[in-house]
């Protein structure tokens, strides 16, 4: 069967990469690809902190004494982290609309602030930090459980509210343990976005098929849309580093300037 498959082509197809396109493609991009990796880059930023808002939102919910928070964040964690985020976002996208008698909840342009925004793009942005919140609101949980309960009552015996004890004490000491997941959540929301290119928002992974496809260089263009994808996360990475490295070295000099006291 191999044989007959081969010979019905009779060598006209050619399997040679193209190392000038390749090149090219990589190092000497279109304004749409820069176009579309701005995007990527936006949409994953604007996703991950709407996600972090609304985790903290979901993780204080489920540490609540009140059942009825208690049981909306578990209702919440069950469906955005028991179905896949592309579900969720052509549910959101294509089946939000359907369900509320065809609103147009997404129109092809949406005015934000000073900008003209794809709506697709807002679709695909909500959608993304819904499912986020899920994540994040494990992850503030289990932060905020780290710290001591000498802590808040220390505070309490301050004279603080609860949610200023939260915000000025809790909060800034869980950090050191909610950054490290965070970022490695970001790092999965910078690739998470190429889903976006279901919904035809041009962002880095719709543009790069729109080349193929002009193209029919397939192994190269995408190829080359991985390096942009390895270096925009391993960018993260470092960035990441820093980051766990300044935290670490802030949580040591307030632990020696509490044992000097």
């Amino acid at each position: 069967m191999l044989n007959s498959i081969l010979a019905y082509f009779d060598g006209d197809v050619s399997f040679v990469f193209d190392t000038s396109f390749f090149l090219r493609f990589v190092f000497s991009p279109s304004p749409a690809l820069l176009k579309g990796l701005g995007l990527t880059v936006a949409a994953a930023i604007i996703s991950q902190v709407l996600g972090v808002i609304l985790g903290c939102l979901l993780a204080l919910a489920g540490l609540s004494r009140f059942g009825l928070l208690r049981g909306f964040n578990q209702s919440y964690l069950f469906f955005f982290r028991g179905t896949p985020v592309l579900v969720q976002l052509v549910l959101i996208y294509y089946g939000l609309p359907y369900l509320l008698g065809g609103a147009d909840l997404f129109p092809p342009r949406v005015f934000i602030g000073p900008l003209w925004v794809q709506g697709a793009l807002v679709a695909g942005i909500v959608t993304f930090g819904l499912h986020e919140a899920a994540y994040m609101s494990e992850i503030i949980r289990a932060g905020i459980q780290s710290i001591d309960e000498g802590q808040s009552e220390a505070a309490q015996a301050l004279g603080m509210t609860p949610a200023l004890a939260m915000r000025r004490i809790i909060l800034p000491q869980a950090a050191r343990v909610i950054v490290p997941p965070l970022g490695n959540q970001f790092n999965q929301m910078l690739k998470t976005t190429s889903l976006l290119s279901v919904i035809a928002v041009p962002e880095l992974f719709r543009v790069a098929e729109e080349v193929q496809s002009a193209t029919y260089k397939s192994f190269e263009v995408y190829l080359g849309v991985s390096v942009y994808y390895l270096a925009l996360t391993g960018a993260w990475t470092i960035v990441q580093m820093l980051i766990e490295r300044s935290l670490s070295g802030s949580h040591r000099t307030v632990a020696a300037k509490t044992r000097a006291a």
